[in-house]
């Protein structure tokens, strides 16, 4: 084996050194240099994220096992980003005394995650895949658990590992099926044996099964609010973003490199998936009033709706997807980060009686929280409108018309729920609303970035219809 290959994986290389100097620095440092240790965090992972997007090569090692091009490079750069704002949330929860110490277990675990990531991205074997998605899981379930003498963290650690061996064994056990009715577990060779038998039906189930746990798509859902509410909240935004957005890329790439002479069987999969998704998601979230176990229905529906991008297996429908994650990823960040600075005020669990009033104490903070919700929601002009849009035209080009229009009726409904939370902030009277304060300095940097994504998002997608009306109507 030509052991330089290594070298032209550039994100990984990047993620392995920013992974050696935290695993160092936790060995060494000491007393008041451990104080440093979350700024040193901060500004390797902010230039991890921009080596990864100077990568723009395409190219193939280990004999095909890994593909790396410009999506794929820019993909991983949203997960490197979107961890760059779970670190920067995690400031005052790694301070606290109870996690003071094991800031480094924190980072190389949410570092370990990230790996098993960007080689699901680039995987186009399967048992790079599979390794891939075993070293994104396992970790994870140590951060949910990571708390494990507070707020439920050790249960929803225990839910999550169990759920995810189970989701792992299905997903194995469909691969084995693959392999005996293809000979092979390269995806290009693959494709060339698939002919929709029912073995292989069997297999497209099993595997689907194992990512439709990753991605919390019903009915693979019942994890997801208890590990939501009692994981740490800045690792529950972490797993409600980076890892579905991971899961959903790989998804797509697998249904067009292996699964395309089937494209029958699991649109339909996937089209009774999405309506299960959203519909029971969007229903469970109004009945909901602690904000973690809300955010984790709405995830589920978010879910189903980035589905919506996935289902035409088109090109368009990638890049649809690819943007719907980047603008999900900034206003569910934003609102975790609202609701983490809120726990620490009041010392215990928010509710969504917790918000009322808020407006009144905490003007700033109740506008960037409105602002996410709204983009949530998907109304214009904020980034999450156009995001929705995108998907919906290109399952719309794909011919689904109906499930479009199921999927609308769902959005009013999840306008509702958000809309409650809003109606709380502003409306509702409270004589002890939560006293007024200032965010940590750090959370402040990232609700920043969010704003500002789901503003100029919104701009940028609301220039790119115009020009795109434009040159259609000449």
């Amino acid at each position: 084996m030509n052991y330089i290959q290594f070298f032209d994986m550039r994100p990984e290389v990047a993620l392995l050194a920013v992974y050696l100097i935290l695993f160092m620095y936790d060995l060494v440092s000491a007393g008041r240099y451990r104080r440093l240790f979350h700024p040193l965090a901060c500004m390797l992972a902010t230039a991890m994220v921009a080596v990864t997007l100077s990568d723009r090569s395409t190219f193939t090692l280990f004999g095909g096992m890994y593909e790396s091009n410009a999506m794929i490079v820019f993909m991983k750069a949203v997960l490197a980003f979107g961890s760059l704002l779970a670190i920067l949330q995690a400031h005052k929860w790694l301070r606290s005394e109870h996690t003071f110490y094991k800031q480094g277990e924190f980072y190389i675990l949410l570092l370990s995650t990230l790996v098993g990531m960007y080689f699901m991205l680039s995987a186009r074997h399967f048992l790079l895949l599979f390794i891939g998605i075993e070293l994104a899981s396992l970790p994870l379930a140590c951060l949910v658990a990571f708390d494990k003498y507070r707020h439920n963290s050790a249960e929803a650690g225990i839910k999550y590992i169990l759920t995810s061996m189970f989701s792992s064994a299905m997903m194995l056990y469909g691969i084995s099926f693959l392999y005996g009715t293809t000979g092979s577990l390269y995806f290009t060779d693959m494709v060339q044996h698939i002919t929709g038998a029912p073995m292989q039906i069997f297999a497209f189930v099993m595997f689907f099964a194992g990512l439709g746990f990753k991605i919390s798509l019903v009915p693979f859902h019942l994890w997801t609010a208890d590990s939501y509410q009692g994981a740490p909240t800045t690792v529950t935004a972490y797993l409600s973003v980076i890892s579905k957005g991971a899961a959903v890329f790989t998804l797509f790439i697998v249904l067009i490199k292996v699964f395309a002479p089937m494209i029958e069987e699991w649109q339909t999969v996937i089209y009774i998936t999405i309506v299960a998704s959203i519909t029971i998601a969007n229903l469970m979230a109004i009945k909901q009033h602690f904000l973690k176990r809300f955010m984790a229905f709405s995830s589920i529906s978010q879910a189903g709706y980035i589905m919506l991008a996935v289902i035409g297996g088109q090109a368009d429908g990638m890049t649809a997807m690819v943007f719907y994650l980047v603008v999900y990823m900034v206003a569910n960040m934003a609102v975790f980060a609202v609701i983490e600075s809120i726990e620490w005020k009041i010392r215990g669990a928010v509710r969504r009686e917790t918000c009322n009033g808020l407006y009144r104490t905490n003007p700033k903070l109740t506008l960037v929280m409105t602002l996410a919700l709204f983009s949530l929601a998907g109304i214009p002009p904020f980034a999450g409108f156009f995001s929705k849009f995108f998907v919906f035209m290109s399952a719309f080009s794909a011919g689904f018309c109906v499930l479009v229009f199921i999927a609308l009726i769902n959005t009013v409904i999840s306008l509702y729920y958000y809309l409650l939370i809003v109606k709380a902030m502003y409306m509702m009277p409270n004589e002890e609303p939560v006293p007024a304060f200032k965010c940590d300095p750090y959370i402040r940097i990232e609700l920043i970035l969010c704003v500002a994504g789901i503003i100029l998002l919104g701009v940028c997608s609301f220039v790119y219809s115009g020009i795109d009306s434009i040159s259609f109507g000449m």
